[in-house]
């Protein structure tokens, strides 16, 4: 269903660089789509083109077919939300939850704000000052707010940034059922790997102002476009081999890859490097405690990094350990076959 399209967004501010770099995409409506990079990446430039709080250099930005690029914000029928959910102290939370229904009679009004408190689990709460809320429950007030209007496209530009990472956890797959039972359409700005995993049904990549891939958050995870999308996610190290009769022969010996032949990369996720005594040869470069494991850092037989974990009980400070690849925790990148 149309929803949100984006086509050739280039955004620009005078003396810097090109913030956002011919960007296209689109948002079902009803999808919540996750824009996911590292900071200075054009994610909340881009959001904030959307929003039409910034101007396109070039570009459009339409609405189920309508171009809305040159609307004011208020006129665009889209919601927003910020990191520190800028909600009004000397007001209630319903007070905070029904600012932006006073055109509706009072009984709508207050049926409304009853809803959005059920749904985002604060029933009972609307009288409390939002001062006395939690950092938590503030952002959920926050949500709550954006949504009252009933906005046709919600854009939440890092809303859940400024708390811990254990609440963050928390709330991003309370925010996701939230969403879903609003039936939302939604951009949702974040540098999170796992906040965006969490929340988002596809997620789109950004560095340096471009979209490297957009996909859903299991094909992302699984088979990302290039060794700069898998390095984003936390893949590494990447090795160069061949493959042969579903066998890659590779710097760390061969892995048993099926469907594969000719030169390959391969892209090792996280917990790939496993220690096996028949493994191939790594040099130790120092060790951690960490979660009831140890981590070495170790440099591979090619000069690359890489960390690997062991039992907890080893006392020694081994000056090398034989390692090898599990295969169920490797990503074949596109386009390095028979090229």
């Amino acid at each position: 269903m149309s929803g949100l399209e984006v086509r050739g967004a280039v955004v620009s501010y005078p003396g810097g660089p090109t913030a956002v770099d011919d960007v296209s995409l689109d948002v079902d409506t009803g999808e919540v789509l996750a824009l996911l990079g590292p900071s200075g990446c054009g994610k909340s430039s881009l959001l904030r083109a959307v929003a039409g709080l910034e101007p396109l250099a070039a570009g459009s930005v339409a609405w189920a077919g309508e171009d809305v690029t040159h609307l004011p914000v208020h006129q665009r029928g889209f919601g927003l939300m910020f990191q520190d959910g800028q909600l009004f102290p000397h007001r209630d939370v319903a007070g905070n939850i029904g600012y932006g229904l006073h055109g509706l009679p009072r009984a709508e009004r207050f049926a409304r704000v009853a809803e959005l408190l059920e749904l985002v689990g604060l029933a009972g709460y609307g009288d409390r000052a939002v001062t006395t809320l939690s950092g938590g429950e503030q952002q959920r007030v926050a949500l709550a707010r954006s949504l009252a209007p009933r906005p046709r496209l919600l854009l939440l530009d890092e809303p859940l940034s400024s708390l811990d990472r254990s609440l963050r956890e928390h709330l991003a797959g309370e925010l996701r059922d939230i969403l879903r039972a609003a039936g939302a359409t939604a951009v949702y700005v974040t540098h999170d790997h796992d906040e965006a995993f969490t929340v988002a049904a596809r997620i789109a990549v950004m560095a340096r102002g471009r979209l490297l891939q957009v996909a859903t958050p299991d094909v992302l995870w699984h088979h990302p476009a290039s060794e700069e999308v898998a390095r984003f996610l936390g893949y590494g190290p990447v090795l160069d081999g061949v493959a042969r009769d579903g066998v890659v022969d590779s710097p760390l010996g061969p892995v048993p890859l099926a469907g594969q032949t000719g030169r390959v990369r391969l892209a090792l996720a996280p917990g790939a490097l496993v220690i096996d005594e028949d493994g191939v040869p790594a040099t130790v470069r120092e060790w951690r405690a960490r979660r009831g494991e140890r981590e070495f850092d170790v440099t591979l037989p090619d000069g690359q990094p890489a960390t690997v974990a062991g039992p907890a009980s080893r006392d020694d400070a081994p000056d090398s350990l034989a390692v090898r690849v599990d295969p169920a925790k490797v990503a074949v990148l596109e386009g390095r076959g028979d090229e």
